[in-house]
């Protein structure tokens, strides 16, 4: 296999160095199309020898049994990897968007609709690999060579032949191919790299993470993802830290998701792996949280987000990655399986992703779930809409919607939802604001908070909650909010709960109380004058929900009300007609929400921290999503019965219409809050909240932050 990998490698190399000569002759092609196949050609036979580089350092380490990363050379410089480093992102970058082909608004003006749509696809393919190149797997660089050279000899025959450029199905019809051809070969790389420790992108990470010398920053650029000052001023400031401070960071990260798998009643010591996700820069507390897991004998597994058709998740990132170097351009190609997304292109998904499973099935069972270090502090970012960008017909999206669903359950059959968990924690960037020392620190303490101490104000609320029949929520000034949620019955109150007491376990920091609603009498409006959801800004959103389910739902971001209702369907609702309200919770955490006032930095924090900072209300799945039948106890011993709803129900009749795989959590901030009761079954009504503060009995202590700002 490396034997004819080389060969293909040499071909393409052989062919990719003659195109710009070529094309600086007499050419037959416009100039545009002289510009794109030099650009790309070039840029490939550049990611090429790069990963040649990488690979002769991997072997020669590997020859040497070396456990030390192989040593920077003297001759890369920070200074030449940095521009290395910007040479590869620049044309992707927003300064340069507007005349780059990865821009499907100018590839189309360039090429036309269809065409100019197939060609910013695969200059994203190909702008996919540039990692790849870093990590040394030149078989994706070499498949992406031979498909734009495929492309390029149709173009190249078509244009000898006719005089006509091919037409956009024919240059379709390769891209199609590619996709499902090399699916299964995708598949099984990826589905390794989530379970197998001993995987080469997990080893090159384990590596990189445990045996480089953290203080000489030219590590970073080792990853080959795009590196700005965020990362650099990040790495540097968690250099100057006391290693008391680091193993704070890291064993709260760590010890929540422990402590995880002991409140969820999950075995921990039947597993082998954890997935653990963070950015760069973070490799110091990352180094001490390894040590953690390998002492509770979990092996880390590591993955990139990916940017490539085969596994990239909308605009979203799932995994490692370092700076976004342009988030207009994820957003843009969020929706390119629209090209291919028929029923056999569904069907080969499925089937391959099967059996990838199937290979590491024993893997896979070992698998203990995900441990999230995320980052906040970017600028906020609000799409453009663009015509030019592909998107989902409407059979198309029914088509993606079945397939997540059918993708989500083959997971949980390998990986089951019952047997795994996961823990999420969340950290500043340089980026946040002149302040970002200060706020680090103080976001450090509020991941920090006495825990016991919380846990003992939420008994309090939850003993409240369990007397009502109902919660109604209304906002104030210009929130619009006025919602029912019908809570669960309970049947025996001395020994049941309808909400858990969340302290600082998966959801780091400490502060909530949540409950799975009844679906039947949840009714009203949920409005939100601006939030921010997966990254995504939203002015004005409003949800109206009838029996638990979404009827409608728009926003305010744009002056046409069908793209309102577009981007709020394709981006929180996922292409799913309707949601369940999975979700109801009330955050406790009022120290979040006053530093957050303090720095003025509402608008940058994660949902991580932003659903602590009042009532919360999650679309989609439940919070016990595949895993309703394992019983869980508060901290006071009390079993928590509210994890199922009437669609979640499904699952023991009909599974395929059971769950959704999203959960997107809606916060209303204090400030807009003007009431939230408890109402019980003869009508009488217990205040929870009044005006942004908690006005019940005994929760007193949760409004001295207020006192302080």
């Amino acid at each position: 296999k490396l034997e004819e990998l080389e060969l293909r490698k040499a071909l393409a190399v052989e062919r990719l160095s003659q195109i710009e000569g070529e094309l600086s002759k007499e050419s037959p092609f416009s100039a545009e199309y002289c510009r794109y196949f030099t650009e790309n050609a070039n840029r490939l036979c550049k990611l090429i020898e790069i990963c040649e580089q990488h690979r002769q350092c991997h072997e020669c380490k590997a020859e040497k049994k070396n456990k030390k990363a192989a040593a920077i050379p003297r001759e890369f410089s920070f200074t030449r990897m940095r521009e290395q480093n910007r040479e590869l992102y620049d044309p992707f970058l927003p300064s340069h968007y507007g005349v780059s082909f990865a821009n499907p608004a100018y590839a189309v003006k360039c090429f036309g609709t269809e065409t100019g749509q197939l060609y910013s696809f695969l200059e994203m393919e190909i702008y996919s690999v540039i990692s790849d190149a870093f990590l040394g797997d030149m078989e994706e660089l070499v498949i992406r060579a031979e498909l734009f050279l495929e492309i390029y000899g149709l173009c190249v025959g078509s244009m000898a032949e006719s005089g006509k450029m091919p037409k956009p199905e024919e240059i379709k019809d390769v891209l199609y191919w590619f996709v499902s051809d090399y699916s299964d070969l995708e598949n099984e790389k990826r589905v390794r790299s989530l379970v197998d420790a001993e995987c080469p992108e997990s080893c090159f990470f384990y590596d990189l993470i445990m045996n480089s010398d953290l203080k000489d920053l030219r590590y970073l650029y080792r990853y080959g993802c795009y590196i700005t000052m965020n990362e650099l001023r990040t790495a540097k400031h968690l250099n100057e830290l006391p290693q008391e401070t680091i193993d704070l960071m890291a064993d709260t990260f760590t010890e929540g998701y422990r402590i995880g798998f002991e409140v969820g009643n999950k075995d921990l010591s039947k597993k082998e792996t954890v997935n653990i996700r963070y950015c760069a820069g973070f490799e110091r507390v990352i180094r001490k949280a390894i040590l953690n897991f390998e002492a509770m004998g979990l092996k880390p597994v590591i993955y990139r987000a990916s940017d490539s058709i085969f596994h990239k998740k909308g605009n979203m990132k799932i995994g490692f990655y370092g700076a976004i170097p342009n988030k207009q351009m994820d957003y843009d190609h969020r929706e390119d399986d629209a090209l291919f997304f028929d029923g056999n292109y569904k069907t080969r998904k499925l089937e391959t992703l099967k059996e990838a499973y199937e290979q590491v099935k024993d893997l896979a069972r070992k698998h203990a779930g995900p441990a999230c270090m995320e980052i906040f502090g970017e600028a906020p970012f609000q799409p453009k809409d663009k015509p030019a960008a592909l998107r989902l017909n409407e059979s198309m999206q029914k088509r993606k919607v079945e397939y997540q669903r059918e993708s989500g359950e083959m997971v949980n059959q390998y990986i089951p939802g019952e047997e795994r968990s996961f823990t999420i924690i969340a950290f500043p960037i340089p980026e946040i604001g002149d302040e970002y020392e200060q706020i680090f620190d103080e976001i450090i303490r509020i991941n920090t908070l006495d825990y016991k101490q919380y846990a003992k104000l939420q008994e309090t609320l939850i003993a409240a909650l369990d007397q009502a029949d109902y919660v109604h929520i209304r906002g104030r000034e210009k929130n619009r909010t006025d919602l029912t949620v019908q809570l669960v019955a309970l049947t025996k109150p001395k020994k049941q709960t309808k909400f858990e007491n969340c302290v600082a376990d998966v959801n780091i920091p400490v502060g909530e109380v949540f409950t799975s609603p009844v679906l039947q009498g949840t009714n009203g409006i949920l409005h939100v004058s601006h939030v921010y959801l997966n990254e995504l800004y939203y002015e004005d959103l409003e949800i109206r929900f009838k029996d638990g389910m979404i009827e409608y739902a728009t926003c305010g971001n744009f002056e046409d009300e069908e793209a309102n209702r577009r981007y709020v369907g394709e981006n929180v609702l996922f292409h799913h007609p309707s949601l369940p309200l999975g979700e109801f919770a009330i955050g406790t955490n009022t120290t979040a929400y006053v530093a957050a006032k303090k720095y003025d930095i509402a608008d940058k924090l994660p949902i991580l921290i932003a659903e602590k900072m009042g009532p919360h209300f999650a679309v989609g799945d439940t919070c016990y999503s595949h895993a309703e039948d394992v019983r869980v106890y508060n901290p006071d011993g009390k079993e928590i019965v509210a994890k199922d709803n009437a669609v979640s129900m499904l699952r023991k009749t009909d599974p395929s219409k059971a769950y959704f795989n999203c959960h997107t959590d809606i916060t209303i901030p204090y400030d807009e809050l003007g009431s939230l009761e408890a109402v019980k079954k003869d009508g009488s009504v217990i205040p929870i909240i009044l005006d942004g503060r908690f006005v019940l009995a005994g929760c007193e202590a949760l409004n001295e932050p207020f006192g302080k700002n």
